[in-house]
């Protein structure tokens, strides 16, 4: 049988750009996740560990933020493909396939398709302003990590709700968007919280794949445009998966559907 002929590489062998940043440069989540695990109750965290978004916490609990180079190493091996959210790389002679399908049995996470993903629109109740108002955040923007933190350190006195749903907010800030410490989150996905089951059952694995595929794509672009001397993830949401992403891949490659037509993305599938 012979071989594929595979598109090329991005980056050519032997001018990949050098690491400047780690791609969890811009997150604090050790400080967030001992925030989270030192103020609520060991039942509430237990229940925030084991609901649908407990595989960030249990990622973390892992501690495996030493793969950041190994990330690097990889992605310096993609393919010049056309799908949006898909990315290929080479492992050894083969090409794997990164996509939602391979993010969703990784993570667990919901990945279902739901419209208005980009513009969802929240209601702001008296509810939702008043707990808002608590945790210190105008009700037109969503809480930062570095505010979440801040409010974790007092919510000892609130009720187990209003901690569930910092909890929650601490998932969403640090490993689902991935922001800066201090900026601001989408209003209209945080305001979710306010109904705990609506937000636990939301696809967030959805949410965070195309995250992480914008960022990437984004800082791959930036750095064919502007230089090959550096290659910043100045914002890469769901840095807590990455690593465990691609070593995880080699056993999935057998899964993915390696032929030409899949690379090139000739069969377009709606995704976002």
């Amino acid at each position: 049988m012979d071989s594929l002929e595979l598109p090329k590489r991005i980056f050519t062998l032997g001018e990949e750009p050098f690491p400047i940043k780690s791609i969890a440069y811009h997150t604090n989540d050790s400080k967030l996740f001992s925030a989270v695990k030192d103020a609520l109750h060991d039942d509430e965290y237990e229940d925030l560990k084991e609901s649908r978004l407990g595989v960030f916490l249990k990622f973390k609990e892992m501690d495996f933020g030493w793969a950041s180079r190994l990330i690097h190493y990889m992605l310096c091996f993609e393919l010049n493909i056309k799908k949006k959210y898909e990315l290929w790389r080479l492992v050894g002679a083969d090409p794997v396939r990164s996509s939602l399908i391979e993010f969703e049995k990784l993570t667990g996470l919901n990945c279902e398709y739901i419209e208005h993903l980009k513009n969802l629109r929240g209601e702001v109740t008296n509810e939702m302003a008043s707990f808002w108002e608590q945790i210190g955040v105008y009700v037109d923007v969503g809480p930062s990590s570095e505010q979440i933190i801040k409010a974790l350190k007092r919510c000892q006195e609130w009720s187990r709700d209003d901690r569930m749903r910092l909890g929650y907010l601490a998932i969403f800030s640090g490993f689902i968007e991935g922001r800066k410490y201090s900026s601001a989150t989408r209003a209209s996905l945080a305001r979710i919280v306010m109904n705990l089951e609506k937000f636990e059952n939301y696809p967030w694995g959805r949410v965070a794949f195309k995250v992480l595929m914008d960022s990437l794509r984004a800082k791959i672009s930036r750095s064919l445009i502007l230089s090959m001397d550096s290659y910043k993830f100045s914002r890469c949401g769901s840095t807590m998966l990455c690593p465990n992403w691609v070593l995880i891949m080699e056993s999935l490659t057998k899964q993915t559907v390696s032929t030409f037509a899949g690379i090139q993305g000739w069969q377009m599938t709606q995704m976002f």
